[in-house]
Order: C-alpha cells, then structure tokens, then sequence
C-alpha cells in the first residue's frame, strides 16, 4: 500500500469506532444520552447497568464486530502489519474519543479484543491465559483484565512473537490502560485506603483554607 492508502485506511478505522454502538443503541431504544447515566460511558457495561442484559450483549458485540471489521479491511486492502497495527489502534480510538460526542466513548475493551481476535488469535488467546490466571488468584474481573493487557506485550514478547504482534498488544494495551485510569486510582485506593483518607483530608484542608 502506499502511503496514501495507509492515511485513509487509518482515518476509515478512526470513523469506524467512533460509531459508538452503546450511545446510539440506548438513544434508540429509551432516548437516553448514555453519557449522562451511570458510568458515563458509552461502553457494553454502562448500556446494560441501564437496559438491562440483551443490550449489554448488543453493544459488547457491536464494539468487539469493530475491532475485527478494521483488521478485515486492513487485510482486504492488502495493508503492511504496521499499516493494520495503526488501522488496530485508530479504531480504537476512534472508540475512545469519538468527535462527535466531543471524544467522550467508551473503554475499548471489547473493540481492543476483536481487533486482536482478527489479527492474531494466539495473541487473543494468550490474553484470555493471562487473564484468567490473574482471575483465579485475585478474584477481581476489573484489575485482572487491566493487568492482563498490561502484562500482555511482555507475555508476547516471552513467547517469541513477531514484532507486529507485540506491538498490537503494547499499543492497546497503552490506549486500555488511559481510558481505565479513573478504575485504577479507584482500586489503588480499595488498597490502600488509609492513604486515600488522608490524600482526601490533605485536599479538603486546603480547600478550606482557600
């Protein structure tokens, strides 16, 4: 491909995640504006605190359709593994920070695990191995999935995978990671609590004196 092709193939798999299915799934089925219930995000999870289990389903499986649908069209166009890599982590984005929601969407999750599946299914297989590993030793859905796209370029990279691979995993893994922060100061907080008090004492302290 060429470098053209390479550009438009990546801004086609931005456009791509920025269709936020949650968003328009819950304003077509209630009228509600996702964003403004909930987590706020525009992610399975949230549309199903909301409308229940079929649309959690729903939206899982339109976000995880875009993340395979970027690494098909990569393919269709005959794009290099770097070119599907950057169409991998356009998606995304796009997924993350849609433009027209003023870039507030979902986690990536699911559009992360699809775009993986599609690219490489013993990268996505070696994730669900780190994934459940760490499930079965701390019991937590949340900090399990996190470290496991953490730990999985680094499990890849062990592995022996090709340099293509482990930068899909580092790049989503990169992208996963920011849009969980708020998950993570949450948890880190559940951890050490006492420390959180003080922080949250520290801050109130200094508001009243202001």
């Amino acid at each position: 491909m060429t470098f053209g092709r390479d550009i438009t193939l990546i801004a086609v798999c931005y456009c791509l995640g920025c269709f936020t299915a949650g968003y328009y799934w819950t304003r077509w089925r209630s009228g509600l504006d996702i964003r403004q219930h909930g987590s706020g995000t525009v992610g399975a999870r949230n549309a199903g605190r909301l409308l229940g289990p079929t649309s959690f389903v729903v939206v899982l499986l339109l976000d995880f359709t875009k993340g395979t649908l970027a690494v098909w069209l990569a393919m269709k166009a005959g794009a290099h593994p770097e070119a599907t890599v950057a169409a991998m982590v356009a998606v995304v984005v796009g997924h993350a920070w849609p433009t027209q929601l003023r870039f507030h969407g979902g986690k990536g999750i699911a559009t992360s695990f699809g775009a993986i599946l599609a690219f490489d299914p013993l990268s996505a297989l070696l994730l669900m191995i780190v994934f459940l590993v760490l499930f079965v030793f701390l019991r937590n859905f949340t900090v399990a999935g996190l470290l496991a796209f953490a730990l999985s370029p680094l499990a890849g990279f062990s592995a022996a995978f090709g340099v293509a691979e482990v930068a899909a995993l580092s790049s989503l893994a990169v992208i996963v990671l920011i849009t969980h922060r708020k998950n993570i100061r949450q948890e880190i907080a559940g951890i050490f609590p006492a420390r959180a008090l003080k922080e949250n004492a520290m801050h109130h302290n200094k508001g009243s004196g202001s």
